[in-house]
């Protein structure tokens, strides 16, 4: 998994779960996209995008971990046929770190339909295929590891038998793509951008609570499998408070493991430096450059970047791999918006 059903709060709806965060580079500008409420969760349970939630790309331009730029997404309750209405609004500034700012309106419209916006860019919502995949023998091998402080056992694992759990299932996606005149201003000299995806639910006092927050892909999964209390505390404070509030705790973690390697002279050295690079839990893009998650550099994720090989391998300091890669997603991403794979 990158996200899906992280965290015991995730799971209680999976409406507000983000399973992935993607920012790669569209026929028009940047393009951002979160995808919800994962098929795996079950067919029983409300799909869609929760009506008392909100869905929010959050943009860092000054290297800070303090988003600049921030685009809401609301939602309303579905129609018979379940489509849904939303609202995006756009929110500059203060504003953008502001739980109760109005910022201002720049799109409405309907979940499956595309919605122009008046400076070129363009947003659509709706269900989809799921683009990700992950083998789950490697996945739990991975997260036993950094739970117990041990090297990846795959010994009892056959790489000729791998599979993608994740094949067949849908999501709900929200695609949002800004032109690089709208972006650029926030992202300064450097074009350099950070960003994560953030879902919240409306509380009874009228406030606001985080349930998921993603950033770099394969956090929960490294550290979080078994430790369901860290999933939920690394979904509730903000990207600028990470390195305080967890940065040890994950340095400890990843340290057993390269010593279970031996790997590397100095294990703790290395742990710091892997540490350094994941928090704050930020994705970085350079507008206008293709985006690569992967062994050289990460710059945004495209639908198509391997994320579990390159983060279990960097993590672990030795290769791990999960024996599948894009071939095994059953319905593919396309190059045309809005991007993600189509839901039949």
């Amino acid at each position: 998994m990158s996200h899906h059903l992280d965290s015991p709060l995730a799971r209680q709806d999976p409406r507000l779960d983000i399973t992935d965060l993607y920012v790669f580079r569209g026929e028009r500008g940047t393009v951002f996209v979160t995808d919800h409420s994962h098929s795996i969760a079950g067919e029983d349970i409300p799909r869609g995008l929760h009506p008392e939630g909100r869905y929010e790309f959050k943009i860092d331009g000054n290297g800070d971990a303090v988003e600049d730029l921030t685009y809401r997404f609301t939602f309303s309750d579905a129609d018979g046929d379940g489509t849904q209405r939303y609202e995006l609004r756009r929110l500059a500034g203060s504003q953008a770190r502001d739980a109760f700012a109005a910022g201002t309106l720049i799109a409405q419209g309907r979940t499956g339909e595309t919605v122009e916006l008046a400076e070129g860019g363009r947003v659509w919502a709706g269900k989809a295929g799921d683009p990700f995949w992950i083998e789950p023998d490697v996945l739990h091998a991975v997260g036993h590891a950094f739970q117990d402080g041990t090297t990846v056992d795959l010994s009892a694992w056959n790489p000729a038998e791998a599979k993608n759990l994740f094949a067949g299932h849908t999501v709900y996606s929200i695609v949002l793509e800004i032109t690089d005149q709208e972006l650029l201003p926030v992202a300064g000299e450097d074009r350099r951008i950070g960003v994560w995806g953030l879902a919240s639910l409306s509380t009874d006092a009228g406030g606001w609570r985080p349930i998921n927050r993603a950033g770099l892909p394969m956090i929960h999964p490294l550290f979080t499998q078994f430790d369901e209390d860290l999933g939920d505390r690394l979904n509730e404070n903000v990207p600028a408070r990470d390195v305080q509030i967890h940065g040890e705790l994950l340095t400890e973690m990843v340290t057993e493991v390269v010593r279970a390697y031996g790997t590397a002279e100095d294990p703790e050295a290395y742990a710091r430096t892997v540490v350094g690079k994941i928090l704050p839990n930020v994705l970085p893009y350079t507008v206008g450059t293709p985006a690569a998650y992967g062994f050289a550099e990460w710059n945004g994720r495209s639908l198509t970047d391997n994320a579990p090989d390159v983060m279990f391998s960097f993590a672990a300091n030795t290769p791990v791999t999960l024996g599948i890669g894009k071939e095994s997603v059953t319905a593919k991403p396309s190059r045309t918006f809005p991007y993600v794979p189509s839901a039949s």
